[in-house]
């Protein structure tokens, strides 16, 4: 549901109308509209010993040149990003940069960005998106690995039935791996519909990159899989700097501080930008009290206007 809703026109209007006021809806979840907002979130979150990830909102493009486009703010960012002095971590999307248009110029793209991110010393994560792109996100991601770019790592979505194979793929090349469940329904012929199951892939796919990847990011809200992943990493005596945890700006935060007091090393992804509603809706989809706590907010919103 909240998939198609993210598609509607006329939420999108509305959202950009009330979501970014300075008390709107959205700023739960997202740290702005501009690179400045961002930058000051980042700084915030830095203060208090928090790692971070820039993501620069915006997927499935409709043209080239919207997707060259795209890859020039990115190099823009980079330069913004290093004069400010935060921490280099960048997240993006393909479909940002022309997967879903034409592949080579996506992967063209890319190597527009990874070059100058490697001699600044950047770290980019590309971020996995539905079934579709799946195949072709690991293949671009494979074909600027075996062009020696090495400072690009892949989020990979547990509900698949083909994670694991592409964990253990990931691990024999020595990428670094972030692993999600997964914000996208997925049809029940490539993917678990259960949360029961889809947990167990998690585990068992957390279980290798721990255990055989290079400084895997578990990136997950779930207290559970949190202890479980705490107990793994204590009962194999495994340092605190061999992997991390990861998480979404302003999602469970309480989380997030109770993790990085207990010494683990705990990154904060930090979205914005103008194109923040498809992102916004899927976080709602995710966790019902996100979608409680914009309704308070909506609801605060009508009384300040009314």
């Amino acid at each position: 549901m909240f998939s198609l809703l993210s598609r509607s026109a006329t939420l999108k209007r509305f959202a950009s109308k009330y979501g970014m006021r300075p008390r709107g809806f959205a700023r739960r979840f997202i740290a702005g509209e501009s690179v400045d907002e961002a930058i000051e979130a980042a700084r915030a979150l830095e203060a208090r010993g928090f790692h971070l990830a820039l993501d620069y909102l915006g997927e499935s493009v409709s043209t080239i040149a919207k997707a060259t486009d795209a890859a020039r703010e990115y190099i823009q960012l980079i330069e913004v990003i290093e004069s400010a002095g935060i921490e280099r971590n960048l997240s993006l999307k393909l479909t940002q940069l022309g997967l879903g248009i034409d592949r080579a110029t996506c992967v063209d793209n890319l190597r527009r960005i990874l070059e100058p991110a490697s001699k600044h010393q950047f770290f980019v994560r590309i971020d996995m998106e539905n079934s579709p792109y799946t195949d072709a996100t690991v293949q671009v991601f494979e074909t600027l690995w075996h062009l020696e770019f090495r400072n690009v790592g892949l989020a990979l979505q547990s509900s698949l039935f083909r994670t694991e194979q592409d964990v253990r793929r990931l691990n024999e090349l020595g990428a670094r791996v972030r692993l999600v469940k997964g914000a996208y329904k997925e049809p029940s012929d490539i993917a678990f519909q259960q949360k029961a199951d889809v947990d167990a892939a998690y585990l068992r796919q957390m279980r290798l990159l721990l255990d055989h990847g290079t400084y895997p990011a578990i990136a997950t809200h779930d207290p559970e899989i949190i202890r479980e992943a705490c107990a793994y990493t204590t009962e194999r005596r495994m340092s605190n700097d061999r992997f991390e945890f990861q998480m979404l700006y302003g999602v469970r935060r309480d989380l997030q501080t109770e993790l990085m007091t207990a010494g683990y090393r705990v990154r904060v992804y930090i979205p914005f930008g103008r194109e923040w509603f498809p992102y916004f809706m899927r976080r709602l989809g995710e966790r019902p009290a996100n979608l409680m706590f914009v309704m308070k907010a909506l609801l605060r919103e009508g009384r300040e206007t009314s």
